[in-house]
């Protein structure tokens, strides 16, 4: 028998959500709330080959969930909310406490809320948006999915820094990554792509404004770029990602700046493609910068492409091999100028595209390995709210 289960994505000032018919994982409605706690916030939903847009001011989460759920009643997505038999949530950060999906109760609640110092911008605004549909539905299961769930399969020699082990043992100092849910999906569907083969090295590139490489083996996270925030491993739209930590402190000197979180800002919102190319952080506006012979613009996609190739080179190396590489996210699925460059560089290990399928391709599912080539490349547009929906719904219905 089918049941309806919602899929949540909270933000500081958002709340993305989706609707299921589970297990056909049939998409019944969406929608979003965009700026909340903002004058003019805008509500839109997607129901019944409909788009409905209403502006408001929405001043927190709560009154954002209960116009959310006004809009489930008003337009009849549901007969009742007591058709809803669960809500999943993504989370970003779940540290070495959660090391998968779980159902949430009081106590599970309160450590994610401990766990805000590991994500400082989305665990507060989770904990507190699970909350409140804990209160507003409290019949309802909730179930957290965690970023950082999928990675908690790297073995310690990929995971601990370099640095004195009572920094881990202490303080559970190590990388965590992030994008796990999507990098799970995209990695599971290139296996079925791939027949399912019982020993599998797969890499994955979610590239958007944030971006990371997971190395998969054996469908599992062997590795990934992002360290114990998501601030570190390749460029992204705004933030640095790796960096030499002795730069901050002689940069912090020379611009006379006290507090280090003030740099860290910086290295998370001003740096990456905006910092490079003082256009933009979003790589369309750089394509179009560069076609018109800004030299910045071009560097600024240079860098990007040569630390997404360098990451996969060194996770060759870490896999002994590859089998599959795989791209998502909105650049990942889209930029067929970023995808051709990036392939380029890895032409000595096998990597070979075909270019008129390439430039084809934008956000959907295809395979462009050029045939007799070693290593196959495969787009896949990720989809972390099913993978929220498959979690939620198994962990229920235990």
């Amino acid at each position: 028998m089918s049941k309806k289960v919602m899929a949540v994505n909270a933000g500081s000032s958002s709340l993305k959500w989706q609707l299921f018919s589970m297990p056909e994982e049939e998409v019944i409605a969406s929608g979003i709330v965009e700026r909340i706690g903002l004058n003019d916030s805008i509500i839109k939903t997607k129901f019944a080959g409909q788009e409905f847009e209403q502006v408001c001011d929405i001043c927190n989460h709560e009154i954002a969930i209960e116009k959310l759920l006004e809009e489930i009643k008003d337009k009849k997505i549901m007969a009742s909310l007591d058709e809803l038999y669960a809500i999943g949530h993504r989370v970003v950060a779940g540290g070495e406490i959660f090391k998968s999906s779980s159902l949430v109760d009081q106590k599970a609640l309160q450590q994610i809320e401990d766990l805000a110092e590991f994500a400082p911008l989305h665990n507060p605004a989770e904990a507190s948006v699970i909350r409140i549909f804990m209160d507003l539905l409290p019949q309802v299961p909730n179930v957290a999915v965690f970023d950082t769930a999928f990675h908690q399969s790297m073995p310690a020699v990929n995971y601990l820094y370099s640095i004195p082990m009572h920094y881990y043992e202490q303080y559970k100092a190590r990388k965590y990554g992030a994008h796990g849910t999507s990098h799970q999906y995209v990695s599971q569907r290139a296996l079925e792509l791939m027949g399912q083969p019982q020993h599998s090295k797969v890499i994955t590139c979610h590239l958007g404004n944030g971006a990371s490489i997971t190395a998969v083996k054996d469908g599992q996270s062997n590795d990934t770029s992002m360290g114990f925030t998501p601030l570190a491993g390749v460029t992204m739209g705004t933030r640095s990602g790796d960096i030499d930590v002795s730069l901050v402190s002689y940069l912090m000197e020379k611009e006379d700046m006290p507090h280090i979180q003030d740099f860290i800002k910086i290295l998370n919102g001003k740096s990456g493609l905006l910092g490079l190319s003082g256009v933009s952080s979003d790589m369309r506006d750089l394509h179009k910068a560069s076609d018109q012979g800004d030299k910045q613009a071009m560097l600024a996609i240079d860098i990007f492409c040569n630390r997404v190739a360098k990451y996969v080179g060194s996770y060759m190396a870490d896999l002994n091999g590859c089998d599959a590489i795989v791209f998502t996210g909105g650049i990942g699925e889209n930029d067929s100028q970023t995808r051709q460059q990036i392939c380029e560089m890895l032409t000595w290990f096998g990597v070979d595209i075909d270019q008129d399928l390439n430039n084809q391709t934008h956000g959907k599912e295809v395979e462009l390995t050029k045939q007799g080539a070693r290593v196959r490349v495969f787009v896949i547009p990720t989809n972390e709210e099913v993978m929220i929906a498959r979690d939620t719904m198994a962990l229920v219905n235990k």
